[in-house]
C-alpha cells in the first residue's frame, strides 16, 4: 500500500497526527479510538507497510513513531506538484494581468482631420 492510499482512511490520517508531537505506545494509540485493539493493530500494520510509522519493541510494548522517510518521499512529491502548479499559476496570473490591461488602457479618440474654413486663409 503506497502512503497515499493509507493516509486515505481518516482512522490512519489521526494515528500520524496523534504520533506527530513523538512516540506513542500500541495500547496509548488504541486508547484514542472507539476501535477494537485489533482493529487499531491493523491500521498501524498498513501505516508500517506504507513506510509512515517505525515500530520499535521495548519489552512486551511496541512503540510507534513517524517514519521521517516515508514522509519525505511524500513531501517530495508534493514539491513537484508545487513546482508545477506555481509556475502554472504564474503563468496564468501573466495572462489574466495583461487581458486586464488590455481591457482597462484608456482608449484613444480617432483624430479628424481637421475641418477647412469656407473663408480665405489669412
Amino acid at each position: 500500500m503506497d502512503s497515499f492510499t493509507a493516509l486515505a482512511d481518516p482512522t490512519r490520517r489521526r494515528i500520524v497526527e496523534f504520533l506527530g508531537p513523538g512516540e506513542q505506545a500500541a495500547g496509548t494509540i488504541a486508547g484514542q479510538f472507539d476501535l477494537s485493539a485489533p482493529a487499531i493493530s491493523q491500521h498501524l500494520k498498513a501505516l508500517r507497510e506504507a513506510g509512515l510509522v517505525q515500530v520499535r519493541i521495548d519489552g512486551q510494548r511496541r512503540i510507534y513513531s513517524l517514519d521521517p522517510d516515508g514522509l519525505s518521499e511524500m513531501d517530495d512529491w508534493l514539491q513537484r506538484m508545487r513546482r508545477f502548479w506555481q509556475g502554472s499559476l504564474d503563468a496564468l496570473e501573466k495572462v489574466l494581468r495583461e487581458e486586464d490591461a488590455q481591457l482597462t488602457k484608456p482608449k484613444l479618440a480617432k483624430s479628424r482631420p481637421a475641418k477647412q474654413g469656407k473663408g480665405k486663409p489669412k
